[in-house]
């Protein structure tokens, strides 16, 4: 396999209820690719948002969910979320300021 660059870890940002009121703590969540590790994260972010000092992240693998067409069985992807914990004095990140 190809080694991972910082754009190819960070996926997609996730919105939702919850991360949104994590923000309040600089904590923002991020959908990432299954093979990146912690550092990998952290330094992909620092990478990608100018400003940002990470403090920790934390990751949760997801398996994928089985679904069903007719008689047949299958499972989507794997998925990987990774909560990033910004340092007091960072910036915010962009990307969420007008949500």
């Amino acid at each position: 396999m190809a080694s991972l660059q910082y754009y190819d870890i960070i996926l997609k940002p996730v919105i939702t209820e919850k991360s949104m009121n994590a923000m309040s703590e600089k904590k923002y969540t991020f959908l990432v690719n299954p093979d990146a590790d912690k550092m990998m994260i952290k330094n992909a972010v620092e990478k990608m948002f100018d400003g940002v000092k990470v403090a920790s992240v934390n990751t949760m693998n997801q398996d994928g969910k089985t679904k069903r067409r007719g008689m047949t069985f299958g499972k989507t992807a794997k998925t990987k979320k990774a909560i990033v914990t910004l340092t007091a004095d960072s910036k915010d990140i962009e990307i969420f300021a007008g949500l």
